[in-house]
């Protein structure tokens, strides 16, 4: 099992992934990178949940 994404979070995230969804790929690292230059996000931890929630749902995306 995984930790549990707040409100917030998935609220923020699916809107990175409406707004700038072709940048993002199925690579957590480049993700955060792409996160660091799209939004400004006050800290590394909350940063990190983000990239692999939006690593997550772009993985899930391609298998649709």
């Amino acid at each position: 099992m995984g930790r549990i994404k707040t409100k917030k979070i998935k609220a923020f995230t699916e809107e990175l992934v409406r707004t700038h969804g072709d940048k993002f790929k199925e690579d957590y690292n480049s993700n955060k990178g792409i996160i660091e230059e799209v939004a400004d996000i006050p800290s590394k931890k909350m940063r990190n949940i983000i990239a692999g929630y939006v690593t997550r749902l772009t993985k899930t995306r391609k298998d649709l």
